[in-house]
């Protein structure tokens, strides 16, 4: 234990006098300020990545995929599994919202069992060069891809469930999008795997992504969880908090993700 205690004292130090590149930094004060320092996120060899490995996965040559990098079983979210197959085996389906989806990573994630339930659909809402990506060479009948939420609802009608997963720290107005999207008024609003600051305000950093995974930098908010579930709270009651088992370091302090689940009030 004594040694144990030692060695991780020593790993601390060593991560103050040789930081790595890699990760979360500074302390905005403004999205555009931020951004100008940063790569950006809609760069095509950042889509060509995604793109790559989801066909893999889409194809039965890999398991599963998360930003890009291939893994060798599949990593659930518990909450988001169990939400799923409660609210299809009541509706013998789910029609799910995926917000910030990617190119479909949450549905193939899920989609044993969505494939129990046909009548299933996975709508997945992005910017606009992944949708085309997405139409072109992704889309299932079970998967299709909007570029907006109004699109989508009037194309597939109101779904049982809007999806968030590690999504609004790279919005730019995360708060307006939760007070639009609430007013859609869907049943089930889940926000998942999601990092929230330590501390109870809202704080702005820009993530270096290790080139292993891609080239690239953007602006990532560290959020006040409780002001995100008051933005909500106006329409929705919380049905369900929890932690998922992603674990970052910010400031050299750990960030467990974490999320909601929250439900229309009657």
């Amino acid at each position: 234990m004594k040694n144990s205690l030692l060695q991780s004292i020593k790993r601390q130090v060593r991560k103050r006098f040789k930081p790595s590149p890699y990760g979360w930094f500074g302390n905005f004060q403004s999205w555009n300020q931020a951004l100008q320092e940063t790569t950006g996120y809609d760069q095509q060899a950042i889509l060509e990545k995604v793109k790559e490995a989801t066909l893999k996965v889409k194809c039965g040559e890999a398991v599963y995929e998360r930003d890009s990098v291939l893994f060798e079983e599949i990593q659930y979210s518990k909450p988001l599994l169990e939400t799923l197959q409660e609210i299809a085996e009541k509706n013998n389906g789910v029609k799910v919202i995926d917000f910030g989806g990617s190119l479909g990573s949450s549905y193939f994630q899920n989609r044993e069992i969505l494939d129990r339930f046909p009548s299933s659909r996975w709508n997945v809402v992005e910017q606009e060069n992944f949708v085309a990506c997405g139409k072109e060479c992704i889309a299932s009948g079970q998967l299709c891809f909007f570029e907006s939420v109004d699109e989508c609802i009037r194309q597939n009608g109101l779904p049982d469930l809007l999806l968030l997963s590690c999504t609004l720290p790279y919005i730019k107005e995360p708060y307006d999008l939760l007070t639009f999207l609430a007013g859609k008024n869907i049943r089930f609003f889940m926000i998942d795997n999601t990092p929230f600051n330590f501390l109870n305000a809202d704080r702005l950093t820009i993530q270096k992504v290790p080139p292993a995974i891609y080239t690239a930098s953007y602006p990532c908010w560290f959020l006040d969880y409780e002001k995100v579930k008051g933005t909500l709270e106006k329409q929705y009651k919380v049905r369900k908090e929890f932690t998922n088992d992603s674990v970052i370091e910010l400031d050299y302090r750990p960030l467990q993700y974490k999320g909601c689940l929250f439900e229309l009030k009657l």
